[in-house]
């Protein structure tokens, strides 16, 4: 049941931002903050972990994931060292990820032959 709970929690994520772009002016640069930020705000609200106990992947892989990640960096930051904590959780607690994303990109740009248009 876990996978068919991540299947349509993921997909209806992804219909939503999908009817956003097609139906709003919205950019797909400004839907993705959106997702960021509605993550955060959904841990805040402590409403994401009961989420994503449902939603396992469907939950977690999305966007909205990445802003929760970002808000338990920061409150986990700002418990244990203060003020400063709003600057250094965030980038502490998503490391790993956005590491991955630009190491498997660079050698995906070694395997893959862009074209660029000149």
């Amino acid at each position: 049941m876990d996978y068919v709970n991540a299947f349509w929690v993921g997909g209806l994520v992804c219909a939503l931002v999908q009817i956003l772009l097609d139906r709003t002016k919205m950019m797909p640069g400004r839907v993705m903050v959106l997702l960021v930020c509605t993550g955060a705000v959904l841990g805040f609200l402590n409403i994401y972990k009961p989420f994503l106990e449902f939603a396992k992947a469907g939950a977690s892989v999305p966007l909205l994931g990445f802003g929760n990640i970002l808000w338990e960096g920061v409150k986990e930051a700002v418990d244990k060292n203060g003020f400063l904590g709003i600057f250094q959780g965030g980038f502490k607690a998503s490391a790993v990820g956005i590491s991955a994303a630009l190491i498997f990109s660079y050698i995906a740009s070694w395997i893959f032959d862009p074209k660029m248009k000149k």
